[in-house]
């Protein structure tokens, strides 16, 4: 009869490779990582261990190995439609790599950024940081001690996953610039995120060569109400159109335009970014594309091959996968007013 720890009395890794004639190694990978060997060794090992009455024991392994089979991405704030499609899309790309996924949600915290990592450090082999608001310090010295891939942060020497903006940002300003629009005003997200970084620069580097005047409106947290709050703001500055850190900051704006009696995009035009909200939002929103989806399996798959890197010696990887993005035209942006709303 199967011990309570689900194995027969006396059974051992080593009898089953014994009996299956290969290595100890080769029994624990078909286990665990059974992606790295060859069909018929996974079914010759399972149907041995079987035989004799062993199952691996997960907890046992994480104890005598550290190999505990979890990894764990962390987000600013899931409530943002952009994190969803990229967790989902990385879960199934640890599934197929027979890891699971923890998610940590920080809110926007860098101190509970780190809090949460301390905690999940005990129970994951790696980590995939979305968007991460932790210092540089503090990425590196987690690296050190753990795989890590980030997403959304370009720090050289870690494997990391950008979402590309500036190709989608550019398209923007130029579209609006042909719709005869010479006043814009950008609706910054947090100032330590990469992502805001990178479209501020490309937003006023753009607009400078093609003459157009940019203001910066400082929303902070991307939530609806920043949006609709901002756009005292927006009005103020006296410009037809605006661009928005993300889709959620540009619903709220649509909002509080509408209150204010401003049609967009008749008397407006408004650009959101990620491309996550355009069925919701009424009309229907100009953005740039998000590849979140894309972003997530590619993390994973970056995480997984650092797991899987145990040569001695082996250098870790510092690949940098690049995604780009494009402008999707809808129904926010037309041809400028003869007058400002």
């Amino acid at each position: 009869m199967a011990s309570r720890a689900g194995r027969a009395p006396g059974v051992t890794i080593g009898d089953v490779a014994a009996a299956a004639q290969v290595s100890r190694a080769t029994v624990s990978r078909a286990f665990t990582r059974p992606q790295l060997l060859s069909q018929e060794t996974v079914e010759r090992v399972r149907t041995v261990a079987a035989r004799l009455g062993y199952v691996g024991n997960q907890a046992a392994r994480a104890l005598s190995t550290g190999r505990f089979g979890n990894i764990a991405v962390v987000v600013p704030d899931i409530a943002n439609p952009f994190f969803p499609p990229l967790v989902r899309s990385l879960q199934l790309a640890a599934e197929a790599a027979d890891l699971a996924v923890f998610l940590g949600d920080s809110d926007e915290s860098a101190e509970r950024e780190a809090k949460l990592i301390a905690r999940l450090a005990a129970q994951v082999e790696g980590f995939v940081l979305a968007s991460p608001r932790l210092s540089e310090a503090l990425i590196r010295e987690l690296a050190a001690t753990r795989p890590v891939v980030l997403v959304n942060r370009d720090l050289d020497g870690i494997p990391r996953v950008l979402i590309d903006s500036s190709g989608g940002m550019t398209e923007a300003v130029l579209l609006l610039k042909k719709l005869g629009h010479q006043r814009l005003v950008y609706l910054a997200g947090p100032r330590d995120s990469w992502s805001d970084q990178q479209r501020r620069e490309t937003l006023t580097q753009t607009s400078a060569k093609a003459g157009l005047t940019v203001e910066i409106v400082e929303v902070g947290r991307p939530t609806y109400a920043a949006g609709r709050d901002s756009v005292s703001a927006v009005v103020r500055s006296g410009a037809t159109a605006a661009i928005a850190f993300d889709d959620v900051v540009s619903q709220g704006v649509l909002a509080g335009l509408e209150v204010r009696g401003i049609s967009v995009p008749t008397d407006f035009s408004l650009v959101g970014c990620d491309d996550t909200l355009a069925a919701l939002t009424t009309p229907a929103l100009t953005s740039v594309s998000a590849g979140a989806a894309p972003a997530g399996t590619a993390a994973a798959k970056l995480l997984v091959n650092l797991l899987e890197a145990t040569e001695p010696h082996t250098e870790p990887s510092t690949e940098c996968v690049t995604i780009a993005t494009h402008l999707v035209t809808r129904a926010t942006t037309a041809a400028a007013p003869k007058s400002t709303p």
